[in-house]
């Protein structure tokens, strides 16, 4: 295939599945724009490898899939699998996120010497010294939490700090626990008779906007949670 094309791919137990693609497309495709898969397909082929042009079984497309129409299953791949993106696409998406990163930083951090806001270009210059890796994917407010932690060693920086309660029903303890520990601190925890799970953890507060709305999509809007001050 052509440059003009890119590749999405799935692994399911041990088999692989891949697709190709037109970049442009797949890509507002993933981020939630309204894009027909008809549009997004370079080939009606579901390959077990793409570029060496071996396709996959029908069967093993009825076993993993539960069909073996293309467009069904080139859906089930670009919203669950991976998309290869191009250099181009990938330079702009990381720049972009950059730029996002480093205002979530610079809106909700200060220098505790001076207690004002860092500087855009001074949060920018500390980050090419911690050599963070971007993922173009990832919120700008999760990464910046990291990205937070990686800088404290090079620049003084303190950020807001929000404590929140937390209760989360016995069937969505496996979602909800990964989530919270990616988004703060536990300080207190208790696991409960009924499977059910508490906390108090602390964040960053500018992030207690996108936690809300993480654990909301994690459980449907189940899980119970508020500031403790």
């Amino acid at each position: 295939m052509s440059g003009k094309y890119t590749i999405a791919h799935i692994s399911l137990g041990k088999e692989n599945f891949e697709i190709f693609v037109k970049p442009e497309p797949a890509l507002s495709y993933r981020l939630g724009k309204k894009v027909s898969i008809s549009s997004i397909l370079a080939t009606d082929v579901v390959f077990s490898d793409a570029k060496k042009g071996l396709k996959a079984s029908e069967e093993k497309l009825k076993k993993f899939f539960g069909t073996t129409d293309v467009q069904k299953i080139a859906e089930i791949i670009l919203k669950k699998g991976n998309l290869h993106l191009t250099a181009e696409q990938r330079r702009r998406m990381i720049e972009e996120k950059r730029k996002q990163i480093i205002a979530f930083i610079s809106r909700n951090c200060i220098d505790p010497r001076t207690n004002l806001p860092h500087p855009p270009l001074r949060i920018e210059q500390a980050m090419e010294q911690v050599h963070y890796s971007i993922d173009p994917f990832r919120s700008a407010e999760e990464q910046a939490n990291e990205i937070i932690k990686a800088l404290r060693p090079i620049l003084p920086i303190k950020i807001e700090q929000l404590s929140v309660s937390v209760r989360v029903p016995p069937e969505y303890t496996g979602k909800v626990y990964g989530i919270i520990k990616r988004f703060g601190t536990v300080r207190r925890e208790e696991w409960h008779p009924d499977g059910s799970y508490s906390a108090v953890i602390e964040m960053p507060a500018g992030l207690y906007g996108p936690f809300l709305e993480k654990v909301g999509e994690a459980s449907r809007g189940r899980v119970q949670v508020e500031p403790t001050r």
